[in-house]
């Protein structure tokens, strides 16, 4: 990438509500945040909004490369699970499991997840820093019963 070329840039603003939760706007959406000390099962705490960043950057990679592949799918779950040390502070590591529901070769479902692992923005920026380590799969009866 040249000097020339023109970057995305994104904003979001969060606020403090009160003691127990925070607010992030960003475009015409809203989102409540998990900033009480003792926790909240209402809303995503940060660990969790990153997890969930994660997540939505590899689905939202997904989107991208599925009709340049011509890869057909009907459905994906993306299910997360990290750990946090407490010294330093850091993620040390993430986990995840891709699932998706499609009938094309175990090759393809091997190109799929080297995409989202080669043009993910967040998965690019997560993985220096973390252990990140996960697997795409195909979506099993066992799966789809689950979610149902």
């Amino acid at each position: 990438m040249t000097e020339n070329t023109l970057k995305m840039t994104f904003e979001v603003t969060a606020h403090r509500l009160d003691a127990h939760g925070s607010q992030a706007d960003c475009k015409d959406a809203k989102i409540t945040l998990d900033t009480d000390l003792a926790g909240r099962r209402d809303a995503f705490n940060p660990a969790e909004l990153l997890l969930a960043a994660l997540s939505a950057c590899m689905i939202k990679s997904i989107e991208r490369v599925t009709p340049l592949l011509k890869f057909n799918l009907r459905g994906v779950e993306v299910r997360m699970h990290g750990v946090r040390q407490d010294v330093p502070p850091k993620m040390a590591s993430i986990r995840y499991e891709i699932v998706v529901d499609t009938d094309e070769s175990d090759q393809r479902l091997n190109l799929l997840h080297d995409n989202v692992k080669k043009y993910g923005t967040v998965f690019n920026t997560v993985a220096p820093g973390t252990e990140l380590d996960g697997v795409l799969r195909r979506q099993s009866s066992r799966d789809a019963g689950a979610t149902q």
